[in-house]
């Protein structure tokens, strides 16, 4: 009895020193925190305002840096009030942005380079640079999708594989840009085909508000 009472007691300071030095680790000055990312900025958006209703594009100033900072200027500009959807196709897209009311071709800045190779794809809704058969010809007209048109994406730097650059998407409104894919088009002024016989106008074209920061 006596001998299993020393046994036991003679552990007791292992046992206690165990115990006590245990919380050390959890003790120790834990790693400072990581410096908190900072949120990334808004992205601008930019209000379209026609006679069949709004529609709101957000832009992508990261993937396309030169087509969105070109169309803000644009609108900053006041180019686009007073223009008009001037060729519209079903199943395919609506174009504006370059003719007036009376389908006269406005005069623009200088080109910009083609962004197409931005992994952005033309899906419904999304809203790209028209130009000419020469890639590196956008100024100031441009499209929204009204269908998944990837056949309109970049391949290559191949002559007619450029495709071309979508900036941004349809984010209110998209059932604005459907009635206009409704309208009946025709020939009209300058231009022979797809032009809507009931005038879509572009009355008013600004840049939204960015959207306060949380908290």
């Amino acid at each position: 009895m006596l001998r299993s009472l020393a046994l036991t007691l003679a552990f007791l300071p292992f046992a206690s020193f165990a115990q006590d030095t245990a919380p050390s680790a959890a003790a120790a000055p834990a790693p400072a925190p990581a410096a908190s990312e900072q949120p990334a900025a808004p992205a601008p958006r930019v209000a379209l305002t026609t006679n069949l209703g709004r529609i709101v594009i957000e832009l992508d100033p990261v993937k396309a840096p030169k087509s969105s900072e070109n169309f803000l200027q644009y609108v900053r500009d006041g180019f686009y009030a007073g223009t008009v959807f001037h060729r519209v196709i079903p199943g395919f897209m609506a174009q504006g942005g370059g003719f007036t009311a009376d389908l006269q071709l406005k005069p623009t800045r200088a080109a910009i380079p083609n962004e197409a190779n931005n992994g952005l794809s033309n899906l419904r809704g999304t809203v790209a640079m028209a130009r000419t058969n020469d890639p590196h010809s956008a100024t100031a007209q441009f499209f929204i999708n009204v269908v998944d048109n990837q056949r309109l994406d970049f391949v290559s730097e191949q002559d007619g594989l450029w495709g071309y650059a979508v900036f941004g998407k349809v984010v209110e409104g998209m059932e604005v840009v459907d009635k206009i894919i409704a309208i009946p088009t025709g020939g009209q002024g300058p231009l022979p085909r797809d032009v809507p016989l009931e005038p879509v106008l572009i009355e008013s074209a600004e840049i939204v508000a960015e959207a306060p920061a949380a908290g």
